[in-house]
């Protein structure tokens, strides 16, 4: 069976493993340990009768509730088919446009999208390879230095550009500043700004553009519901942007892409404030012990993050690592091999509640040989 490009395919994992999929330990996609809610499931439950209806085209209800949510007017918000179908359409529009400056390592699809329009892509390393350290900021990042490592031609100026990164940052997990990312909303024609994991960054903490959004009318921000409240396989997210934009993409797209139960769970997911609350109280001291394993393991280096995962540097062949884990732990890392920047060297663990974390750990620490201090 073909590698997979993401995390999450457990029947390939489970082919590898001899084992059925359920018994996977699964690290390698980014999704909360703690959901779905149990509101969400109460709502999905609630609407199997009106699974003989067709969902309502512009999606009212919901985008009313995510308006509530973010103190939008509903018309700034587009619900998706998950972040992935949203992420088509910017595609197209971006790939109007000179050229796309993408911040890498970065996310396998931003290439698909882009490719598919024939999308000219420039690339701005975030990692120094020659240090093998993380840019401090993207003021940094973008300097004239990395846009000339880009090989960025003097006729796509970057009036004529568009930007696409993802804040936090997969797969390093670095947080962005918002002020660090305003600048660029004069330079470019166009910046989207993919904060699928933003969710999981404290209210005090978080670095979000929405709140900026109207200000700005070449501003798109992605969300996704899938990763925070753990209902990737009903696939919803949404985008953020001027509601002349938006109104646009509708037009580009097939009718009904979100299913009935799929936005009676995003509403009562976005109204659980226990469950948020219960999701940024859980993270921080899961996420410190599995980094403070990883680093006591010699031989790997994490990487410090903001989102629910972490990127950790190896000095191993990480696909022989991950095959090691299936056979003979039936644990699933992600492997790098998707990030080009990264390849064999790299792999990237979701933080999940601390029994499963502590299982990961003792797992990597047979595989390698070293005592993990346990």
């Amino acid at each position: 069976m073909r590698q997979p490009a993401h995390g999450g395919n457990l029947a390939w994992a489970a082919a590898l493993a001899g084992c059925p999929p359920d018994a996977i330990l699964d690290f390698s996609a980014s999704i909360s340990p703690l959901g779905p809610p149990n509101s969400a499931i109460a709502a999905i439950l609630s609407q199997l009768g009106s699974l003989k209806h067709y969902p309502d085209p512009n999606y009212s209800e919901l985008r009313l509730a995510l308006s509530h949510f973010h103190q939008l007017p509903p018309e700034w918000i587009l619900p998706g088919n998950g972040s992935a179908e949203l992420l088509t359409l910017i595609g197209r529009e971006l790939a109007q446009l000179a050229a796309t400056i993408l911040i890498t390592p970065a996310f396998g699809d931003y290439y698909r999208t882009l490719k598919s329009y024939n999308a000219k892509v420039l690339e701005c390393p975030l990692i120094s390879y020659e240090q093998r350290v993380l840019s401090a900021e993207l003021p940094v990042l973008l300097s004239t230095q990395h846009l000339a490592r880009a090989k960025r031609p003097a006729t796509a100026n970057s009036t004529h550009c568009g930007l696409l990164l993802n804040n936090p940052h997969n797969p390093t997990g670095k947080l962005f500043s918002r002020d660090s990312i305003l600048p660029y909303l004069e330079q470019f024609a166009l910046v989207v700004v993919d904060e699928a994991f933003m969710d999981f960054v404290p209210p005090n903490e978080e670095q979000s553009l929405i709140p900026v959004v109207q200000e700005y009318k070449n501003l798109v921000v992605l969300r996704s519901l899938t990763k925070f409240y753990s209902l990737p396989g009903l696939r919803l997210g949404y985008a953020i942007a001027h509601p002349d934009c938006l109104a646009k993409w509708q037009l580009w797209r097939d009718p009904w892409p979100v299913n009935t139960l799929a936005a009676a769970a995003a509403i009562a997911a976005l109204q659980d404030t226990e469950f948020q609350q219960q999701t940024w109280a859980w993270l921080p001291p899961a996420r410190n012990q599995l980094f403070q394993g990883l680093a006591e393991i010699s031989g790997l280096q994490p990487q410090v993050s903001a989102a629910n995962f972490l990127l950790v540097e190896s000095q191993q062949s990480t696909l022989q690592l991950q095959q090691q884990l299936l056979k003979h732990h039936q644990i699933l890392i992600r492997d790098c091999l998707s990030f080009k920047e990264l390849g064999d060297r790299f792999f990237r663990v979701a933080i999940r509640e601390e029994s499963d974390n502590q299982r990961l750990l003792i797992a990597l620490s047979r595989e390698w040989g070293v005592g993990s201090g346990e």
